[in-house]
C-alpha cells in the first residue's frame, strides 16, 4: 500500500536575506534568556531546589552531598549569564538512558551532532545564527570587527574555568599550527577586493570574557561561517598544556600518545583536537561527556555536572542521565533495535519508511518526517574529470546528460523507490531555499525515449552489431561504471540500469564500503555514482557545488586543482571556472546583496548545466522517537549545517 505523508512547507527555511542580514551594525546581541513553551503541569520532578533557586539531577545531588562536586550554583555561570534553553513541549524530569547503536569511533559524527555545543548555532527556524556558548557579540558597521562575549563563571566539565584564554589558546596553539590536522578555516580570512588575496584575521583578548576578531576587509558572514567551519572556537588550555609536545617535550608527549593508543604525537593532536568528544580525559562544554573508551563494545556518555544551561524553571540540563552507545555488528541492527523499542531517538534513511510506519504501534514509537535540503532523493552524478578521455568528453556533453535524464520514467521511480512521496522532479533547489529557480524542477523530466535516442545519435554514438548497446563514434565499447556504497538502495540502481540499457547505454555496478569509496573518490576513480547533494545555502556551505577541494564526484579533480593551487588535478574551464569566479566574488563581497547576487549566479550555472541529474524530489529524513521521549519537535530541518538531531536541542529531551 502506498504510504502518503503530508510534507510541511519549506517556507521556514533560510532565505539569503535572513541569513546574512541580521548582523551588520548590531549593537550587543545576547542570548541569555528565551521564551519557552512550558506546561508545568506535566513536570514530575521531585528534586529539591538549591538556595540559589536551581535544581539538579538526583545523581548530581548525591555527588554534592558526598563532597565530590560543588553546589549547583557554583558549577554554572553567574546567574545572569546562564543560558535558558527553551523546552519544546514541557518542563522535563531527570533520569534515564538514551540508547543508540553505533559503529564505534568511525561513527563519531553521529554522536558529535547530538552533543555539540558550538560558540554560535543556527536557529531552529533557519533565520540566522544565535549565541550559544557565547553570550553575545558586537559588530561594527562594515563588518570588519567583532567582539565576542563569553559567559562569566562558565566551567569546563572538569570544573576548571572557561575564559577568553581558552579561545586565544585554541587560536594560537591549535588552529594556526594545525595541531589537529586541519588548515585554518576560511571563516578566519577576508578577501582583498582589489587583489582577490586572502588575508588572515587578528584575534586578541579584550578581557577574561571577551575576544576581538578584526578583519582587514569586510566579513559580513563571519558568524554564520564560524557556525559551519569552526563551531567550537575554543579549547581547554589547561588540558592541552599537559599533552602537547610544545609544552611537555616530544618524548613525554610520545609517552602520552601511546597511553591514548597512538604511535606518534601528530595523531594524538588530531584525535584529541578534532574528535575530542570521544575521550574521557579531555574536558568539554557538552551536555554529556565520555566516561569510557570509545572502542569498547559499550560507549557511555554521562551528564556534565558543569553544563551551562537550565530550563525556564532553573533546572540544570540535560534531563537525560546518559547516552549509551552499543557497538553493532551490522547496520541493520539499528533498524531492528528501533523496531524492538530499544532506541529512544534515532534517524533513518527514507528507504526504511514503510517498515518503520507499519511497526509504529507495535514498536511504541512515532515516525517524524523532518524536511531535507537535498536536491533529489534519487539521481546520478557523472564525473566531469573522469580519467577516460572519451568518457570525459561524453560526460561533459550536455546532450548526454539530457539524454540520461529523459531516458528514465520518473513516475515509475517515484512509485517503486519512494512510495510516491518523492514526486518526479529534476535535481534542483527546493522552494523556500536560497537559490530557488522557478521551473527548474521540471527541466528534462518528461520520459521521452525518442528524445533520448535523438540526442545520442546527435552526439555520434553508434549501435553495436546486435543493436543492443551504444558504442563511441569510433566503434569502441562504451560502458558507465557506477560505484555504489554498501547500504544504498539496490532497487534504484537496478531500475536505473534497466532504463539506461533500454537507451543503449551499458551500465556496470560496483559496490564498495564507505572507506573504499572515499579513497576512490580522492583518486578520481569514480566515473559515476548515485549520490545527490544537500545544502541549505551555497554561500555558507559551497563544498558540493563549488570545486574547492575533492569532495563531490561530479566535479572530481577540479577540486584537487583548486585545493593544490593548480599543482595537481584538472584545470576548471568554461562554466565550472565561472563558478569559481563567482565564489571568489562572494568571499570578497561587502554586503548581503552582493552575496545573494553571486550565489544566485552559481545556482543558475548548475541549472544551465545540470551536472547533477535527479529523478525524484527530496524525501524527508525520518526521525524516530519512542513515545515516552518528550520535547522532540516534529517538523524541523535535518541538515548537516544544523547538525542533524542536534537541531532539536537534545539537552531538553526527557524520558517520561
Amino acid at each position: 500500500m502506498k504510504n502518503k505523508i503530508i510534507l510541511m512547507s519549506l517556507s521556514l527555511l533560510i532565505t539569503m536575506s535572513a541569513l546574512t542580514g541580521c548582523f551588520a551594525g548590531n549593537a550587543k546581541n545576547t542570548a541569555n534568556t528565551a521564551n519557552t513553551k512550558t506546561n508545568t503541569a506535566t513536570a514530575t520532578n521531585t528534586v529539591q531546589k538549591s538556595a540559589g533557586g536551581f535544581a539538579e539531577a538526583p545523581m548530581l545531588q548525591e555527588l554534592v552531598k558526598a563532597g565530590t562536586i560543588p553546589a549547583v550554583e557554583d558549577r554554572m555561570p553567574v546567574k545572569e549569564d546562564i543560558m535558558i534553553e527553551p523546552t519544546f513541549e514541557s518542563i522535563g524530569k531527570y533520569g534515564g538512558d538514551w540508547r543508540n547503536p553505533w559503529n564505534g569511533p568511525d561513527d563519531k559524527w553521529g554522536i558529535e551532532m547530538i552533543t555539540e555545543e558550538p560558540l554560535f548555532r543556527f536557529k531552529q527556524d533557519g533565520t540566522g545564527v544565535e549565541p550559544n556558548v557565547a553570550k553575545g557579540f558586537d559588530v561594527n558597521a562594515d563588518s570588519t570587527e567583532y567582539v565576542i562575549h563569553l559567559r562569566e563563571g562558565m566551567k569546563w566539565s572538569d570544573g576548571q574555568p572557561f575564559t577568553a584564554d581558552d579561545v586565544i589558546f585554541y587560536w594560537e596553539h591549535m588552529l594556526i599550527p594545525e595541531t589537529f590536522g586541519k588548515a585554518l578555516y576560511d571563516c578566519y580570512y577576508s578577501i582583498n577586493p582589489e587583489t582577490g588575496e586572502k588575508e588572515r584575521a587578528e584575534i586578541t583578548k579584550v578581557d577574561d570574557y571577551a575576544v576581538k576578531v578584526v578583519f582587514k576587509h569586510p566579513s559580513v558572514q563571519f558568524l554564520e561561517r564560524l557556525a559551519i567551519d569552526n563551531k567550537w572556537f575554543f579549547a581547554p588550555a589547561h588540558y592541552y598544556k599537559t599533552i602537547l609536545p610544545e609544552f611537555i617535550g616530544e618524548d613525554k608527549a610520545l609517552e602520552v600518545a601511546k597511553e591514548y593508543g597512538f604511535n606518534d604525537t601528530k595523531t594524538l593532536g588530531i584525535w584529541t583536537g578534532y574528535y575530542y568528544w570521544l575521550y574521557p580525559q579531555r574536558p568539554t562544554l557538552r551536555p554529556w561527556v565520555a566516561k569510557n573508551d570509545a572502542n569498547s563494545d559499550r560507549f557511555v556518555m554521562e551528564r556534565n555536572p558543569y553544563f551551562f544551561k537550565t530550563d525556564s524553571e532553573g533546572q540544570q540540563l540535560p534531563y537525560i542521565d546518559r547516552i549509551v552507545l552499543d557497538k553493532m555488528q551490522d547496520p541493520s541492527h539499528k533498524l531492528l533495535g528501533m523496531l524492538a523499542g530499544n532506541i529512544e531517538v534515532g534517524q533513518f534513511d527514507f528507504k526504511d519508511f514503510t517498515v518503520l510506519k507499519e511497526n509504529e504501534k507495535k514498536g511504541n514509537y512515532r515516525v517524524l518526517t523532518w524536511k531535507s535540503p537535498a536536491w533529489s532523493s534519487t539521481g546520478v552524478q557523472l564525473n566531469q574529470t573522469t580519467e577516460d578521455p572519451k568518457l570525459r568528453a561524453l560526460f561533459q556533453d550536455i546532450r548526454f546528460r539530457e539524454a540520461l535524464s529523459v531516458a528514465v520514467d520518473r513516475k515509475e521511480v517515484s512509485e517503486i523507490i519512494t512510495n510516491g512521496l518523492g514526486e518526479p522532479a529534476q535535481a534542483s533547489v527546493s522552494e523556500g531555499l536560497p537559490g530557488y529557480q522557478d521551473g527548474w524542477n521540471k527541466q528534462w523530466v518528461e520520459y521521452d525515449k525518442a528524445r533520448a535516442e535523438k540526442l545520442l545519435d546527435e552526439i555520434g554514438l553508434k549501435w553495436d552489431a546486435q543493436h543492443k548497446f551504444r558504442t563511441f563514434a569510433d566503434g569502441s565499447d562504451l560502458s558507465i561504471l557506477i560505484y555504489q556504497e554498501k547500504g544504498e538502495d539496490d532497487k534504484f540502481i537496478e531500475l536505473l540500469r534497466k532504463y539506461y540499457h533500454e537507451a543503449g547505454i551499458r551500465t556496470e555496478l560496483k559496490i564498495v564500503d564507505s572507506g573504499t569509496f572515499f579513497d576512490l573518490k580522492y583518486a578520481n576513480k569514480v566515473p559515476a555514482t548515485i549520490k545527490s547533494v544537500s545544502i541549505v545555502n551555497v554561500a555558507l556551505r559551497p563544498d558540493e557545488l563549488v570545486p574547492l577541494r575533492v569532495i563531490t564526484p561530479w566535479f572530481g579533480h577540479y577540486g584537487l586543482y583548486s585545493s593544490s593551487g593548480g599543482k595537481e588535478g584538472v584545470k576548471p574551464e568554461g562554466d565550472v571556472a565561472q563558478i569559481l569566479e563567482n565564489w571568489d566574488k562572494i568571499k570578497a563581497s561587502t554586503s548581503k546583496e552582493e552575496i545573494a547576487k553571486f550565489s544566485d549566479e552559481i545556482i543558475k550555472l548548475h541549472q544551465k548545466n545540470q551536472w547533477i541529474i535527479g529523478y525524484t524530489a527530496p524525501t524527508p529524513t525520518l526521525t524516530v522517537v519512542k513515545n515516552n521521549v518528550k520535547n522532540v519537535a516534529p517538523d524541523l530541518v535535518s541538515a548537516d549545517e544544523f547538525r542533524g538531531i542536534g537541531v532539536a536541542h537534545p539537552e531538553q529531551f526527557y524520558i517520561e
